[in-house]
This record gives structure tokens, sequence and C-alpha cells, in this order.
């Protein structure tokens, strides 16, 4: 089966149900092919590592930012160290130097801060979109696969199973 993406492979779920031919003498009841919604099934419950993947690819590249402003900010202090060294000899340079090391490590504090917040801001939103695709696809799965139950085996007891209506 193509590689789609779970969304599409749920509406084709929808659409096969849909278009499903009423069983004769059953009302809101319809035929559907098994096989193929077996593979549909399948094929989403595959794709859904890929998505929690995802998620965790955006959580590695926050490391990896934060990471990454840390050695710069480290980069930044040692240049202004080793600056202010240069010039201990004159004390007005000196303390000229003390003070523009101190504006830079503050200012390196502040870049990692707001470093940490835009991508803390980025990931949970990245998350946060993921888990709702992974609990919107989780639930028409479940929906799916309960009526599909109940289209299987009709004499089984309903739990907390929907009717598949005629559209």
């Amino acid at each position: 089966m193509n590689e789609h993406g779970i969304e599409e492979l749920i509406g084709t779920l929808y659409e096969m149900v849909q278009d499903a031919k009423s069983v004769p003498f059953s009302g809101d009841k319809c035929s559907v092919e098994r096989e193929r919604v077996l593979d549909l099934l399948d094929e989403i419950s595959n794709q859904l590592p890929g998505e929690l993947k995802q998620a965790k690819t955006i959580v590695d590249s926050r490391a990896e930012l934060i990471t990454s402003a840390k050695r710069e900010a480290e980069t930044i202090l040692k240049d202004a160290k080793a600056q202010a060294r240069q010039l201990v000899s004159q004390e007005a340079v000196y303390n000229e130097a003390k003070t523009q090391a101190n504006e830079m490590v503050r200012a390196a504090q502040e870049k990692i801060k707001e470093l940490k917040q835009v991508t803390n801001d980025y990931v949970d939103d990245s998350l946060r979109r993921t888990e709702e695709a992974v609990a919107e696809a989780l639930s028409e799965i479940r929906d799916s696969r309960a009526k599909f139950r109940g289209l299987v085996n009709p004499q089984a007891p309903k739990q907390n199973t929907a009717i598949i209506e005629d559209v």
C-alpha cells in the first residue's frame, strides 16, 4: 500500500464507510471490504511511531539550541576574560574592559534566556500540535475500529460503540 498521511488514511476509511452499500433489511448497516479496512488500519498504526519520533526530534532540536547558546555564551565570556587580562596593566583601560565583559556576560545571559524562552515556546507548541494530531488520529481509529466491529459482529454486545448511519 502506498505511503499516505494518517489524516488521508482516516479520510479514506470514512469514504469507504460513506460509500459502502447498505446491507439489505438492516437499516443503517453497511458492508465494507474487510481486508482493505484492515490494511488501512495497519498503515495508520505503523505511522503513529513516526509522529512520535517527530516529536522527539523537536525536543532534541531544542536541546541542541540550548547547548549551542551555552557554548556561544561561554565563548563570549572567555573572550571577555582574555580581553580583560590583556588590559590589566592600565587601570582605566582595565576598568573599561571589566565593564564591557560584564555587559557581554549580561547580554549573553539575556540571549540564553531569550533563546530558551523562544525554544520552549516552539517546542511546546510543536508538541501540543503533535499531541492533538495523534490524539485525533487515535480517536478516529478507535471510532473506526468500533464501527468495524459492529459491522463484523453485529450480534456482540455493544461496548461504547457508535452505529454507522447511512450517509
